[in-house]
């Protein structure tokens, strides 16, 4: 029995890797240049000193037996090595998809230099193909699963950060709080803004709330519902609120949905709204002299 036969799969290959490595390596020479086009995102030299390193991180992960074994250091090692490559691509203004074509160009690589191996039978040739493929897959579907996971964080923190900006409340007056809302109203912006308003009347013992809705396109009763739990919650406070910047169409709209404000006072500018949150705090305002 020929030593090939007495090799298993994984042996195999790196026993092939290590006959090969000569011509695999200037393989990778001559296509590096083509392996991105004209993208220029990596050079010819940065290629090829990232493929030499993911050869001897390749069949580091080879000499495991356990190359689909996610927590081995020799994985971790691997996948560490293909989120740097990642990262760097797409910092130079590429994608993951040219990433994975730069995966592809590896894996071919590596398969064309199994054709070297003339003593390797069709049984061995197809079983290194087959786990080849697995370890490529393996990697390329895990690479994907942190960069949708690293994005992911991103737009939620982006996104709680545009909840934290965008609804500014602010004190116009000792004791008058103003809040307009923009947009629309759901039920995390709501938790988020009722918050923040919740703290700001305790923190400067404010009185009134003057909430303007000119900004919001439309109300229909999850929007209403929104509102009415925000008055609610002022009211709970120990503050009066006002609403203001109800358009007729608002109007309207809250009145089909049979929504009822109850003794809310509502104004039609800011303006008006806050002249009646003064008036209810005794305050005067005058004109000065010219």
């Amino acid at each position: 029995m020929s030593r090939k036969k007495k090799l298993s799969t994984a042996e195999l290959l790196i026993e092939n890797l290590k006959l090969n490595i000569g011509n695999i390596s200037e393989l990778i020479e001559t296509k590096g240049a083509d392996a991105f086009g004209d993208d220029s995102l990596l050079s010819t030299e940065e290629i090829e000193d990232y493929s030499i390193e993911f050869l001897e991180l390749f069949v580091g992960i080879l000499h495991t037996q356990q190359y689909s074994d996610r927590d081995s250091p020799e994985y971790q090692a691997l996948i560490s090595f293909f989120n740097n490559c990642s990262e760097q691509i797409q910092i130079r203004g590429g994608t993951m998809d040219q990433f994975v074509k730069y995966m592809h160009f590896l894996q071919t690589c590596l398969i064309e230099g199994l054709h070297e191996d003339k003593a390797m039978s069709m049984a061995q040739y197809r079983d290194v193909l087959l786990m080849m493929a697995s370890i490529f897959n393996d990697m390329t579907l895990h690479i994907f699963e942190i960069y949708l996971g690293e994005k992911e964080f991103t737009i939620n923190a982006q996104q709680e950060e545009l909840l934290q900006t965008s609804t500014p409340i602010t004190e116009i007056w000792d004791g008058v709080l103003t809040l307009p809302i923009i947009g629309s109203l759901d039920s995390s912006r709501t938790m988020v803004v009722m918050e923040k308003l919740l703290q700001k009347i305790e923190t400067e013992r404010s009185r009134m709330v003057v909430i303007d809705v000119t900004g919001v396109i439309t109300i229909d009763s999850q929007v209403a519902h929104h509102l009415i739990q925000m008055m609610r919650a002022v009211k709970l406070m120990g503050a009066t609120p006002i609403i203001t910047g109800i358009r007729p169409e608002i109007a309207r709209a809250l009145t089909n949905l049979n929504i009822d404000l109850g003794d809310v006072v509502t104004r039609s500018t800011l303006s008006e709204g806050l002249k009646e949150a003064f008036r209810h705090l005794n305050i005067v305002v005058c004109a000065g002299e010219s």
